[in-house]
């Protein structure tokens, strides 16, 4: 009798356990479902994101304003070194025929892997007529608040987030900003950044920057 009891309790754990075995792996291939989904969707959203910060396009307000066709155009400006790059952009003539009178158009155009930081003909007409006018006749002058617009390596807009470089004329520039928002030295906005020249990149700025010493 004693036996007996004992078979049939074996047989009723055996009942219960069953399903709640079952009930388990069921639960542990629904979790690895879910994994795996969650692993696909956050490789899906890796890979956005990985293009869209491939995408490494000029971006900002004055872009616009860019040639869509010609040498002037992005296409056509990324054929040529940045000197003659900026001599068919008609928003940069002035800062070309400052770089005429100093002399420094094989300079810019032989230099390589540097970043341009090209202030716009409206950047220059902040300036008061007579001091532009008198700093277009000093050559010397001239080619240090030039050459205070380059850095001797390519920036990126990464690298353009929180930033301190050496410029060719010795001293420093900073940068700061995020996205499509930078700014040169707390003042000088980005108004078209991520250019493309032959041998730099270039951010086009509303303001001359002025060099401290």
């Amino acid at each position: 009798m004693n036996t007996r009891i004992r078979r049939i309790a074996v047989t009723v754990t055996a009942a219960a356990v069953l399903p709640l075995a079952l009930s388990a792996c069921s639960d542990n291939g629904d979790d690895s479902t879910k994994a795996s989904a969650s692993t696909a969707s956050t490789g899906e959203a890796m890979s956005g994101s990985t293009d869209a910060a491939s995408a490494d396009q000029p971006f900002g307000s004055a872009c616009s304003a860019v040639p869509k066709t010609g040498s002037g155009s992005f296409d056509g400006m990324a054929q040529d070194p940045v000197a003659t790059a900026a001599s068919n952009n008609p928003a940069l003539s002035t800062l070309v025929t400052a770089v005429k009178k100093a002399g420094l158009v094989d300079t810019l155009n032989n230099a390589q892997d540097i970043t341009v930081f090209a202030p716009t003909n409206a950047a220059f007409a902040k300036i008061p007529k007579a001091t532009l006018d008198k700093v277009l006749n000093d050559k010397a002058e001239l080619t240090k608040i030039l050459t205070y617009h380059v850095v001797g390596q390519k920036l990126t807009p990464k690298d353009l987030e929180k930033g301190s470089f050496d410029t060719l004329e010795k001293s420093k520039v900073t940068t700061a900003g995020s996205g499509e928002s930078y700014t040169v030295n707390g003042s000088a906005k980005v108004v078209c950044g991520d250019v493309k020249t032959a041998n730099a990149n270039v951010y086009i700025v509303d303001t001359v920057l002025m060099p401290t010493s």
